[in-house]
């Protein structure tokens, strides 16, 4: 029987939990300095006590950097067995957090099912849902219909769940005083911002942000802070509205701790490389050094087809300078739902940018696999190479697509490969080509 309601009651009582002692081995941390951490809010273990197949992981201050991955039906596509495929293949590749963004009828049945499988920390943004899941129009949903929605994803398990809460009016006035290019692109900002409009209403997940607390305590929810006014281009980046958004995160990212809510902030967005890193530093001075969760930064706004490599630049600066966890984005963004193979290639490419990032932070460990793929090259250990790599499977194919005529080299340079000629001098051999038997 748990005596603490949420991870971050349990830090602040001084308890160790289990879910502390698994991230505290999966980091090699001390599991009280990983306590101490969680208590004053610089990490969150989003771990909702209905979630019984999660393998918990921390996302914060010292840890490894970690990815997420989005799915979910839309009205255009309905097949709830891809998505499901979709998340097999982010555990298959790593994926510590995967994101039910579904918003297209019923969605509980395919959220519950995901839940139930995952070993991943399982987000939603309860925003998305309201529509399909109340059957009512925008306008005709009221705060405690939202509210609803929030209780009942939080009834199935999710972990974490984005929840834009700092679109307030003051937030808005910022955003419509200086103007935009793109205006909001945040799918639940732009809802909220037309029921608040609509109606005349304040945001109600800021009007009634202590129930949306009570309800996260309740069941262990982490709150993901949303960026409603996230840039959506580089030209609207670090303007009024999404600065005027960050100081009412900071400000609610406090009142959650005080409920002993655990807390991640979301942050932007698309934004040129120059501006990433005072961006993350604003951010954790801002909102007190919890946690930060980043769409990208896109930094550059002409790749589309190749979007997942503009996020994984900006994502790895991003990491690197600060940010803990990082939105993966896929080939498909700005274009259509990503299939498979999308899925897989945003993953890598976010993969790649939080392992680099971690190199550069100096977090233990981060570079052993690194000294052992060179340490395998420099045998030309071509087994060991592809068990070691982030995509060993495309690795051996790439290699046997063209395969070499001798396997101590490939088939880029034959035997004048540099690590087989340096290999044979410093083993007191000579070097031959045209005579060589």
């Amino acid at each position: 029987m748990r005596n603490f309601k949420t991870q971050m009651d349990a830090a602040k009582r001084g308890i160790i939990t289990d879910e502390m002692q698994t991230v505290a081995k999966k980091e090699g941390m001390e599991p009280e300095k990983l306590r101490a951490l969680v208590a004053c809010g610089q990490v969150a273990i989003p771990a909702n006590i209905h979630h019984a197949a999660l393998s918990a992981e921390g996302v914060g201050t010292g840890l490894k950097t970690k990815i997420n991955v989005n799915l979910g039906i839309s009205g255009d596509c309905k097949n709830y067995d891809v998505e499901m495929q979709k998340a097999e293949l982010a555990v298959r590749f790593g994926a510590e957090a995967i994101m039910d963004l579904s918003n297209y009828g019923k969605t509980n049945t395919f959220r519950r099912d995901l839940i139930a499988k995952s070993p991943a920390m399982i987000g939603t943004v309860p925003m998305y849902d309201a529509v399909g899941y109340l059957e009512k129009d925008l306008l005709e949903i009221t705060a405690e219909d939202f509210l609803r929605v929030v209780e009942a994803h939080a009834e199935d398990g999710v972990d974490f769940m984005t929840i834009h809460a700092g679109i307030n009016r003051r937030a808005v006035e910022a955003f419509r005083r200086e103007g935009r290019i793109m205006n909001i692109v945040s799918r639940g900002g732009s809802l909220l911002f037309a029921w608040m409009e609509m109606t005349g209403n304040e945001n109600p997940f800021y009007e009634y942000y202590d129930r949306v607390l009570e309800i996260l305590r309740e069941h262990d929810v982490t709150i993901s802070l949303g960026d409603a006014l996230r840039p959506g281009c580089l030209n609207d980046s670090t303007d009024a509205g999404q600065i005027a958004e960050l100081i009412e995160l900071g400000s609610l990212t406090k009142r959650a701790w005080e409920k002993d809510v655990q807390v991640m902030v979301e942050g932007p967005g698309h934004m040129a490389m120059n501006e990433i890193a005072a961006n993350m530093a604003l951010q954790k001075r801002l909102c007190h050094n919890a946690p930060f969760y980043v769409l990208g930064p896109l930094v550059t706004d002409i790749a589309p087809g190749y979007d997942h490599i503009t996020a994984a630049i900006g994502g790895a600066i991003a990491a690197a300078n600060g940010a803990d966890f990082l939105c993966y984005v896929t080939p498909a963004e700005h274009l259509r739902l990503p299939d498979l193979n999308d899925v897989k290639e945003g993953i890598v490419a976010s993969k790649i940018a939080a392992h680099a990032a971690d190199i550069a932070k100096g977090v233990p460990h981060a570079r052993e696999l690194d000294d052992r793929m060179a340490a395998a090259r420099h045998q030309t250990d071509w087994e060991e190479m592809f068990r070691l790599a982030i995509d060993g499977e495309k690795a051996r194919a790439y290699f046997e697509s063209t395969p070499p005529s001798d396997r101590h080299t490939c088939s880029m340079c034959g035997k004048m490969c540099a690590v087989r000629t340096t290999n044979l001098i410093l083993e007191g051999k000579r070097v031959e080509f045209c005579s060589e038997k």
